[in-house]
C-alpha cells in the first residue's frame, strides 16, 4: 500500500512538472510543436553512412569536413512514437548533447530517441560528433512485442529527458500523458491482431540427424549460420535487414564439441511476418525451403499440433497472409518497413 501511494505521488508529480514546463515552453513560441511524422519511411536495414574523416589529401588550415547526415538507423516517426518538443535558444553542438544524453536508452522495456534538426543541411538525426543542432526532439516507443507504453514507462521517459533538456539549458513540450498511454493501448492491440510468425516443423522420418549433416542440407538452399547457436538463417538481398527465413533446432546440440556426434530429430522452419518485405516473397520461400529440406532430409511437415502440411493448408495460409498484408499497409504499417520492424520487435 505505501508503494502504491509513493507511485501515485511520482506520477502526479511528474504530470504537474510537465503542465509547468508546457507553460513555459508557450513563451519561447517553439519552431515545432505536436506529433509530426519524422522521416518514418526511411529503412532500418539501411546502413548508416560513415562520417566523412579528415584525410590526407586536407590541406593545413582547412577546416575539416562535417559527418555526414546518417541515412539510416531508427527514426522517430509519430504513427508509432510520443514526441517530445525541445526548445534551445541557441544551436547546441553533437558533443555536448552526446554528453547528455540518458545513460539507458529505454524507458521500461520502450526503446527511446532524441534526435536533432542539423544547421547546415535541415535533416533530422541521431546527434553526431562535430554537428551544430537548432532543434531538438526525443520519443518513446508507444508499443512493441512486450506490449503498451504505460503510466510508469511514460514517466521515466519524461524524466530521463527533463534531466538532459536541464543540462542543456533548453524547454521541453511533452504530449499529455492520458492521450499517449490511450493511443499506445490502441495501437497495441491493433499489433496484437496482426502479429502473425509461420512456422512448420521438419520430423525426421527414419534415423536422426546429425547436425553437420543438417547445415550441409540447410546451406544447400542457401541458410548460414545465425548469431545465435542452434540457428540458421536465410540473408535478406536488403543489406542490414532482418533474414528472410530461420531454421531453429535444438541449441544444446549446437554445442557439442563434435556436429557429426549431436543428433536431431525435429527442425522449426520460421519466417516473421511484420518484420520481412512482402516484395521479398518469404511466403513462397517458406514452401520451397521447407519442401526442399523434408525431401533432403526424408522429413514430415507438420504444424504446432502435429497435423501434416498440404496443399490446400498452404493455401489457405497464403490467402490469409494476403489479408494480413492488407491490413497493416492501410494502417501506414507495411510489413518490413522501418516503422513495422520497430513496433514488431
Amino acid at each position: 500500500m505505501s508503494l502504491a501511494i509513493l507511485g501515485g505521488a511520482v506520477l502526479a508529480g511528474v504530470v504537474a512538472h510537465g503542465a509547468w514546463t508546457s507553460r513555459q515552453m508557450a513563451k519561447l513560441q517553439p519552431k515545432r510543436a505536436g506529433l509530426e511524422p519524422l522521416g518514418g519511411s526511411e529503412d532500418l536495414s539501411m546502413a548508416d553512412t560513415i562520417p566523412t574523416q579528415l584525410g590526407s589529401d586536407t590541406q593545413p588550415g582547412e577546416a575539416a569536413p562535417l559527418p555526414m547526415p546518417k541515412r539510416g538507423g531508427a527514426k522517430l516517426d509519430a504513427l508509432i512514437d510520443a514526441i517530445a518538443t525541445i526548445n534551445v535558444e541557441h544551436p547546441v553542438t553533437g558533443d555536448l548533447i552526446l554528453a547528455h544524453l540518458p545513460a539507458t536508452r529505454r524507458a521500461g522495456s520502450k526503446p527511446l530517441l532524441v534526435e536533432g534538426l542539423r544547421t547546415d543541411c535541415g535533416e533530422w538525426e541521431f546527434p553526431q560528433a562535430g554537428v551544430t543542432y537548432s532543434e531538438l526532439q526525443a520519443g518513446v516507443l508507444l508499443a512493441n512485442r512486450t506490449g503498451a507504453l504505460n503510466e510508469i514507462e511514460y514517466s521515466e521517459f519524461v524524466q530521463k529527458i527533463q534531466v538532459m533538456v536541464d543540462a542543456l539549458g533548453g524547454a521541453v513540450v511533452f504530449p499529455d500523458m492520458l492521450d499517449v498511454v490511450a493511443h499506445a493501448k490502441e495501437l497495441d492491440a491493433f499489433a496484437g491482431d496482426h502479429d502473425a510468425q509461420l512456422a512448420l516443423r521438419l520430423h525426421a522420418r527414419g534415423s536422426a540427424w546429425s547436425v553437420g549433416y543438417v547445415q550441409q542440407q540447410a546451406a544447400r538452399h542457401g541458410f548460414v549460420p545465425g548469431a545465435l547457436p542452434g540457428r540458421l538463417v536465410m540473408p535478406s538481398h536488403e543489406e542490414g535487414a532482418p533474414p528472410v527465413l530461420t531454421l531453429h533446432f535444438d541449441a544444446q546440440a549446437a554445442f557439442a564439441e563434435d556436429p557429426d556426434q549431436s543428433t536431431l530429430r525435429e527442425l522449426v522452419l520460421a519466417f516473421d511476418v511484420p518484420q520481412t518485405a512482402e516484395a521479398q516473397a518469404p511466403f513462397k520461400a517458406w514452401c520451397a525451403a521447407g519442401e526442399a529440406l523434408s525431401m533432403g532430409l526424408d522429413a514430415t511437415m507438420a504444424d504446432d499440433q502435429g497435423h501434416p502440411f498440404t496443399a490446400a493448408a498452404f493455401a489457405s495460409i497464403e490467402n490469409e497472409l494476403t489479408r494480413l498484408y492488407q491490413s497493416l499497409s492501410a494502417r501506414d504499417l507495411a510489413a518490413g518497413s522501418a516503422v513495422t520492424r520497430r513496433l514488431f520487435s
